[in-house]
């Protein structure tokens, strides 16, 4: 009997002593992540950082745009959607549909880029208005000279997101005051690279995507300073932060499905996204919220996965995270 009392005993301050690390390598599972190409370098640079410490968890991350990943969040598919913009009211409903409860989390601040190649040395700036009369449904211009008249009289080749994408939703809402409001003959595609390669490619071209795509390919495109109403201002880390470089500054998020927070892989994989998300969101070109904004929504995220996980929330799960400064 002493002997059994014992073992309990020497059992007992055993599992005490258990580390995070041991803990680390007895998670598995598979984690499946999908939606904008504009936050997908934060979450991918996170899921290699995590799968290093737990060898037996699969981070699956997919790029069919803030659109296209919530249609498969909405319905299941997904445990995590990368976003570039708020859900919206339809997705909203067709989660709700699908019992799908869920949170969002600020992981970065992105300014929306918009960039020419850089033997174009015509263009200084550009404003608002001049955006709108590019970029407008049935707009009519063609050649750069449409735009002013004094630049060239050569074609404008124009790259940016597909309509499943957030970022396109949110140039269109904020240059064209409406969302999906666009003209169409352009080259698009959910995939940024593709964009930047078109931009680098074409000494007439135009295109916007996330700053971390410019910022990741400087040496081939020139990035265009916009004036907002208040003169031109090119997006830096800086003016993005203090909200300078407007109207294209912007929080992105990750949404994450209720009932796959359930599972411990999931709670310790968006626990270590928030806990490096300022280190990892500006090593890939974005810039960081405060941090202890990041201890605020792990907080959040911590009791929200505790009181809500598997249930209907009473209220909607917005994040209730201000991210201004206090």
């Amino acid at each position: 009997m002493k002997k059994l009392l014992m073992l309990i005993i020497l059992s007992a301050v055993f599992l005490l002593s258990i580390d995070d690390k041991s803990f680390a390598e007895g998670l598995f599972g598979k984690i499946r992540i999908d939606g904008s190409s504009t936050v997908f370098p934060i979450t991918e640079a996170v899921a290699e950082e995590f799968q290093k410490l737990h060898r037996k968890v699969r981070v699956t991350v997919g790029i069919s745009g803030t659109g296209g990943g919530f249609k498969k969040f909405t319905t299941g598919q997904t445990d995590i959607n990368d976003a570039s913009r708020p859900i919206k009211g339809k997705e909203k409903d067709k989660a709700e549909k699908n019992g799908i409860d869920y949170i969002d989390l600020p992981v970065a601040y992105d300014g929306l880029s918009v960039v020419v190649n850089p033997k174009n040395e015509f263009l200084d700036y550009l404003t608002v208005t001049e955006l709108r009369k590019i970029w407008q449904p049935g707009s009519t211009v063609k050649n750069w000279n449409d735009v002013r008249p004094d630049w060239p009289n050569k074609p404008i080749k124009l790259y940016g997101p597909g309509a499943d994408s957030g970022t396109f939703d949110y140039f269109t809402k904020k240059i064209n005051g409406k969302s999906q409001a666009s003209r169409s003959d352009y080259t698009a595609s959910e995939d940024d690279n593709v964009l930047v390669m078109g931009v680098a490619g074409d000494t007439y071209s135009l295109g916007y995507f996330g700053y971390a795509y410019y910022k990741e390919n400087q040496d081939k495109l020139k990035v265009v300073a916009i004036d907002g109403g208040d003169g031109p201002i090119k997006p830096s880390e800086k003016t993005i932060n203090d909200g300078t470089y407007k109207p294209l500054s912007r929080p992105i998020f990750i949404y994450v499905n209720n009932k796959a927070a359930k599972r411990p892989v999931i709670k310790e994989f968006v626990s270590f996204y928030l806990k490096n998300a300022a280190v990892l969101s500006k090593e890939v070109g974005y810039v960081p919220l405060p941090n202890t904004k990041y201890q605020q929504l792990l907080d959040q995220f911590k009791k929200w996965s505790t009181t809500l996980v598997g249930k209907k929330s009473s209220e909607s799960n917005v994040t209730k995270v201000s991210l201004k400064d206090n």
